[in-house]
């Protein structure tokens, strides 16, 4: 359990800034929602967004890390600039694309000073909003080319697609594990991956465990953002506050396919203006407790043969023997 990594969204500290900081002008700066983050027990890691988080120079911004005592876990991708509200990596200029492209390659090797290998790609401005608006196969190829690029570009880190249904296109390029699969099997570089957000999946009206199971299958999960919703939007809720079997099934599944990287929490605090260090800290204690739940799933010979009979009333009586034990 002590070797566990807890990263957390960094954006979530800026919730009720104005409780933290009395005197605050505006928004809190980068550096001082890492002094905030860095007062949550347990935290271990931080994720940056590229370039969104760059606000100072890379130095000074190692050195707070650092020196607050955590680390970087991964780099998130954001291509915020308003040339990018049709398309990155599928923008029908291919001057643009091309931008994006290399400031993708600019992140990556950002995040390497940070000691950093992990460059995760969320594609939401990759998609579509009306029929006969784009060309299904030229910006399936686009996209699909424009990863394999990054991916070669980079042999050293591990590239990770992040799908999600819709937001802000009507309709992302990759809006499910399916189609990431398919991406990365085209793409052809050992060094991609995908992400998976706990919300995202079930967005895509899939079951957590199934769409972990198929990527271990086919491809390798490289992040996990934990986080719960009700499945009609990207909720950001707290860890299994809304499906904690599903989530205890969704990390179970994954320890048993060997996953070893951070737990990440993409969660919203600041939609509803709660306390972002005692939420985090809430995160952290319940997937600690799920996992030690998970330990208890592991060799029960009793919920291994329920599960081979397809038997759901004894898989359901013995989970809630274990989770709901007085």
């Amino acid at each position: 359990m002590s070797e566990l990594k807890f990263a957390t969204r960094l954006n979530s500290f800026a919730s009720g800034a104005h409780l933290y900081w009395q005197d605050l002008q505006g928004k809190p700066s980068v550096i001082q929602m890492i002094e905030r983050a860095a007062t949550v027990k347990g935290l271990t890691h931080l994720d940056l967004n590229y370039p969104q988080h760059l606000t100072s120079d890379i130095q000074t911004l190692r050195q707070k890390i650092a020196d607050v005592g955590l680390a970087v876990n991964g780099m998130q991708m954001r291509w915020d600039a308003p040339e990018f509200k049709i398309g990155a990596f599928t923008n029908p200029d291919p001057a643009i694309r091309r931008k994006a492209i290399e400031l993708t390659k600019r992140g990556i090797d950002t995040g390497r000073e940070f000691g950093s290998t992990l460059m995760t790609l969320w594609m939401g401005q990759d998609g579509f909003d009306y029929c006969f608006q784009a060309d299904y196969k030229k910006i399936w190829e686009d996209a699909v080319s424009a990863v394999r690029e990054i991916a070669e570009y980079a042999p050293d880190c591990d590239i990770s697609i992040e799908y999600k249904p819709n937001e802000p296109r009507a309709f992302s390029i990759f809006p499910n594990v399916t189609t990431c699969l398919l991406a990365v099997e085209e793409a052809g570089c050992p060094n991609l991956g995908i992400t998976l957000d706990f919300a995202h999946v079930l967005y895509a009206n899939e079951i957590p465990a199934y769409a972990a199971a198929m990527v271990a299958r086919r491809s390798r999960l490289l992040g996990l953002d934990c986080n719960d919703g009700w499945g009609k939007r990207d909720d950001g809720l707290m860890v299994a506050s809304v499906n904690p079997k599903a989530t205890l099934e969704f990390l179970w599944q994954m320890q048993r396919d060997g996953y070893a990287g951070a737990y990440y929490f993409d969660t919203f605090p600041d939609a509803s203006g709660l306390d972002p260090v005692r939420e985090a800290e809430t995160n952290i204690a319940t997937v600690k407790r799920l996992i030690k739940l998970c330990e208890k799933l592991d060799d029960n010979q009793a919920l291994l043969g329920a599960i081979s009979r397809q038997d759901a009333v004894a898989s359901q009586q013995i989970i809630n023997d274990i989770m709901f034990a007085q």
